[in-house]
């Protein structure tokens, strides 16, 4: 068995369905804290059963106790009347009395009694057994007089034993019933803890689980959106997650094969153009040259006309495929730390000629500043729009270039003193192959794709890039954050 399929089996099973998985990870969350409910019923229960026994059997003790002491009043007052008077009907009642005591020492002894309480039951019950032999015993001298007086007093002090013995064993009874309620609410507290602590960790656990397939797609398609076709897509979770990340996965295999044809479309295009291109060209450098002939001064001007329109169709072809490179370039950045003030002076220092060429001058105001940035891409933001710049502002204008830290990151401004842009124009400068219908001083034509570019690069770095209102003429702004941020990426 190889790694691979190992790594494979040893993985907790997912559910079918990712509401299946919800409702698993919901229950398992849930069991703790069940279990935790359902002792703490159990235990109440439990604790209340066994407080109602108590309170009961107190009650039915204190009341036999207090039934008892006065059985016995009533033996020993019937117990002195019988030493002395021998009579028939005090001998009955007195036979009552002994039944009546019986009965409710038996009821006592029936309950849970404590042990000394026990104890002080069953003396009482054999004094008064001592008594009544006592009573039945002749001839009834003075001295069994005085013995059966002293035999009574005792079963009387054992009766009130009992009921003062009973009052303490439910004092008692009351107090471990406190402790128990007590020893329950601590286990509780403790359960309480220990449960949620559980639960909790489960979440952790399972929101991990749940939350592992949704980042998986959301990469899936990060990585779609960046235009990185080269790495298959899986997703590991519910079968139905599985099934949407196989239709990812087909969804790139897809935009390879798309992208693999529009290269190849690019390319072709790309030959067959510059192929017929050229010659024209040729042709056209060997008129302008005169080798067939000499050119009238009208032809001469035709010719010039045919030349520099060959040209910038040359060159419109060249930005086209720079275009396209450019969007797919601005998928992934090779981030370094760039000093962005020598970076403007090494852009600006490209235009030198061009700036000469027009008597334009060049102000440059940057504060030093270093940023995490993709250094060619972000050359080509400061070439495009100084280069723009450069291009609208007429001869002898100014062209300025601010570079400065503000809390977020960088900002880069340029500022030329050209026609502007209009106000309708603000949002639309920046799609590609818009040319705006304000002209300067001269002819000026580009292919529209300058300002796209520098869109799409920016935007690669999590920056803006907007044409501020200026009345003075144009006005660019970019925002660039200390360090890029991934973004989505415009669709080519």
């Amino acid at each position: 068995m190889d790694a691979q399929t190992f790594s494979h089996s040893a993985r907790l099973p997912y559910p079918r369905s990712f509401l299946g998985l919800l409702l698993t990870g919901f229950l398992l969350v849930a069991l703790p804290l069940i279990g935790a409910l359902g002792y703490s019923v159990w235990s109440t229960e439990r604790l209340a059963e066994r407080s109602r026994n108590a309170v009961y059997n107190a009650s039915q003790a204190a009341r036999a106790s207090r039934t008892l002491v006065n059985r016995v009043g009533s033996i020993e007052r019937l117990a002195r009347q019988i030493i002395v008077l021998a009579d028939a009907k005090l001998r009955a009642d007195f036979v009552h009395a002994h039944l009546d005591f019986l009965r409710i020492a038996d009821e006592l002894l029936a309950l849970p009694l404590d042990k000394e309480h026990r104890d002080a039951l069953e003396r009482a019950v054999a004094g008064e057994q001592a008594l009544l032999q006592l009573l039945n015993a002749a001839p009834r001298t003075r001295a069994r007089r005085l013995e059966v007086n002293e035999r009574a007093a005792r079963l009387a002090e054992e009766a009130y034993e009992v009921l003062a013995i009973g009052s303490m064993v439910a004092e008692r009874e009351v107090e471990r019933l406190r402790a128990s309620a007590e020893t329950v609410r601590q286990r509780l507290v403790l359960l309480g803890i220990s449960g949620t602590a559980v639960a909790v960790a489960l979440a952790f656990v399972l929101g991990a689980l749940i939350v592992r397939p949704v980042r998986e797609l959301d990469a899936a398609i990060r990585q779609l959106g960046g235009a990185d076709f080269s790495r298959p897509i899986r997703v590991h979770g519910p079968r139905d997650l599985e099934h949407l990340g196989e239709r990812l996965d087909w969804l790139r295999r897809r935009l390879t094969e798309l992208e693999a044809q529009r290269t190849r479309f690019v390319r072709y295009l790309s030959h067959e153009l510059k192929t017929p291109l050229a010659a024209l060209r040729e042709g056209v450098e060997l008129l302008n040259d005169g080798v067939p002939g000499p050119l009238s001064d009208r032809q001469a001007k035709v010719v010039s006309i045919m030349r520099h329109n060959s040209i910038k169709l040359q060159e419109m072809i060249g930005e086209l495929l720079d275009y396209q490179r450019a969007l797919h370039a601005a998928a992934a950045l090779d981030l370094s730390p760039v000093a962005l003030d020598a970076l403007v002076r090494e852009a600006a220092a490209a235009h030198e000629l061009a700036l000469k060429a027009k008597d334009q001058r060049l102000v440059l105001e940057l504060a030093p500043l270093t940023i995490e940035a993709d250094r060619p891409k972000l050359r080509s933001i400061l070439d495009n729009l100084v280069g723009n710049a450069v291009k609208f502002t007429p001869k002898g204008g100014t062209i300025s270039v601010f570079a400065k830290e503000d809390a977020a990151g960088a900002i880069i401004e340029v500022i030329d003193s050209g026609p502007g842009v209009p106000q309708a124009e603000r949002e639309t400068i920046f799609d590609s192959f818009f040319r705006g219908r304000t002209k300067s001083h001269g002819r000026v034509e580009g292919s529209g794709l300058g300002l796209a570019i520098a869109r799409e690069f920016t935007e690669a770095h999590g920056g803006r890039i907007a044409a501020v209102e200026h009345s003075g003429g144009g006005y660019f702004r970019v925002a660039l954050p200390r360090r890029p941020v991934a973004v989505p990426t415009r669709a080519a």
